[in-house]
């Protein structure tokens, strides 16, 4: 399915979870103003313009903010649950899935992907550099630098 803000009889969060589904992440973009938008919407929060077409963003952002949710291991074990911006001048709420609950901190540089699950299509954000060897490469650089 070609995602567009003029596909007949669907509404935005159709279209945005259509292109989820086939493994897309997009967000919107208004011609009209120039920023990009997210959560899907039908008009631009910004200007008001009722045309914003579907655009891939860079895929990558910062954690904005985290907090982890406690479980029992029977039912799942910890997770996160994390503000995302992206460069683009969004936020999203996602998690950061290739690292423990606990290692996620503010500022963590990720990258968005679209993980399926029973055939329907979500972001999820991965580190781009783990927690720990970020630490790891830290110490070894500050040893090297040492008089």
């Amino acid at each position: 399915m070609t995602i567009t803000a003029d596909t007949p009889g669907t509404g935005v969060q159709t279209q945005y979870q259509a292109a989820l589904d086939g493994g897309r992440f997009v967000i919107q973009h208004c011609a009209a103003c120039g920023k990009h938008v997210f959560f899907p919407r039908e008009n631009c929060p910004n200007c008001g313009a009722g045309k914003l077409s579907w655009v891939e963003p860079g895929g990558t952002g910062t954690v904005y903010a985290v907090t982890t949710v406690r479980r029992k291991a029977d039912a799942g074990g910890d997770f996160n649950v994390s503000l995302v911006d992206l460069p683009e001048g969004v936020r999203l709420m996602s998690r950061v899935a290739n690292v423990s609950p606990d290692e996620v901190r503010i500022g963590l540089a990720v990258r968005a992907r679209v993980l399926l699950a029973e055939d329907r299509g979500q972001i999820v954000f991965d580190a781009l550099v783990e927690p720990a060897q970020s630490a790891i490469n830290n110490i070894a650089s500050a040893d090297r630098s040492a008089p």
